[in-house]
């Protein structure tokens, strides 16, 4: 008789506790329109976020802008593109379930992944955290994943997470008893290191037989941005970083190296320099026969990295028909990538686990959890 109440108890108590010790980890990418009817929506949410922050535009002017905005996006995707329908959202989806795995095989069912896009619905931030908060989660990892300096489109991340939280407690107490944050991976080595593995790869497989190294142009492709954003810290100085890590791994076999920013030319704003056409022709003068074309500022393939990518290739292989051009994939949902993705995210989930809830925290202790915080910003 004795021994049953022993079988039962070790099942038991660590069972027990769990609904309190789980975090939600909330990727967090553009996600991208898979119907055209939903164009003039996705622009009217995208004009709201970004271009309020660095064009002046008035309000008004948002929802007609937008219908006109999704005239183009039309023509461009079903015309000129043959009814392309963006892979964006089932490769962000793959990254989602990569991840997953990755954490759960260290963390098991104490961490949940989750995916929000911030133009996208059902996927928009509120509908998503609403369901992390009826899930029982009360611990919360923000993670923006899809472009890499994230700096400023982060802040728009941070934006809707703030607006949903505040709607969510609707009054009540904050239902989050722990928070955390990661900015950007940048300057993470393994992610750099990635990425120079992956141009020398493509060399080696391509270009190698056929060109000196000094003859191969390599544009490293960045998220373009504007630079003036009303005071908002827009991610260039991060971006260059990247690319000068990036460029640093490269240059000493290969001369021929340019960033190159992929902006929306949109009147008013001046964006950053060089825009991709312009780095590739100027590496073509230098003497490139072969243009590789390389996002870096990117970890999730997307209309700029597809589209806009494709255009330039095409108007640059007018005006220079004899150099060859490759326009080589993001980083996606390669499993050494997803690997890393998920280590980066490891020790955020441990002291989440392991701190005490923020609002148990002693006002004597508080400098020490803000001094705690900072030291996880790198």
């Amino acid at each position: 008789m004795v021994a049953i109440p022993e079988q039962h108890l070790p099942a038991a108590s660590p069972v027990a506790p769990q609904p309190l010790e789980r975090v939600a980890v909330l990727l967090m990418g553009y996600g991208e329109v898979e119907s055209y009817a939903d164009f003039a929506n996705y622009n009217e949410q995208a004009l709201n976020l970004l271009t309020a922050k660095f064009a002046p535009v008035p309000a008004w002017i948002y929802p007609p802008l937008a219908k006109l905005l999704a005239l183009f996006d039309l023509h461009e995707w079903s015309h000129q593109h043959h009814q392309f329908i963006s892979p964006h959202n089932a490769i962000f989806e793959r990254q989602r379930q990569g991840i997953e795995e990755q954490l759960q095989a260290r963390w098991g069912n104490k961490v949940k992944v989750f995916k929000a896009f911030n133009f996208c619905a059902p996927f928009l931030p509120g509908q998503v955290l609403a369901e992390i908060k009826d899930e029982g989660f009360d611990k919360l990892l923000i993670y923006p994943l899809l472009v890499v300096d994230s700096i400023f489109t982060s802040g728009i991340a941070i934006e809707q997470v703030n607006k949903a939280l505040d709607s969510l407690s609707a009054g009540d107490k904050q239902w989050l008893s722990g928070l955390r944050y990661i900015p950007s991976f940048y300057n993470e080595t393994a992610y750099i290191d990635l990425m120079a593995q992956l141009v020398e790869e493509q060399i080696a497989a391509q270009l190698a037989g056929t060109y000196l190294p000094s003859e191969i142009g390599i544009v490293l492709l960045n998220h373009g941005c504007p630079q003036e954003a009303k005071g908002f810290t827009s991610g260039i100085v991060e971006s260059q970083a990247l690319y000068d890590l990036v460029r640093g791994k490269l240059i000493h076999r290969y001369p021929l190296i340019s960033v190159g920013w992929l902006n929306h030319q949109t009147p008013l704003i001046e964006w950053t320099q060089p825009h991709a056409r312009l780095a590739a022709s100027n590496l073509i003068q230098l003497g490139a026969k072969a243009v590789v074309f390389l996002p870096i500022g990117f970890a999730t393939e997307n209309h700029e990295t597809l589209l806009d990518v494709h255009h330039i290739i095409h108007e640059l292989e007018r005006r220079h028909p004899d150099v060859t051009y490759f326009q080589m994939p993001c980083v996606n949902d390669r499993p050494e990538f997803l690997q890393m993705a998920a280590d980066w995210a490891h020790p955020h989930i441990e002291s989440l686990l392991s701190e005490l809830p923020m609002a148990a925290v002693r006002p004597d202790v508080s400098p020490i959890a803000t001094h705690h915080h900072h030291h996880h910003h790198h």
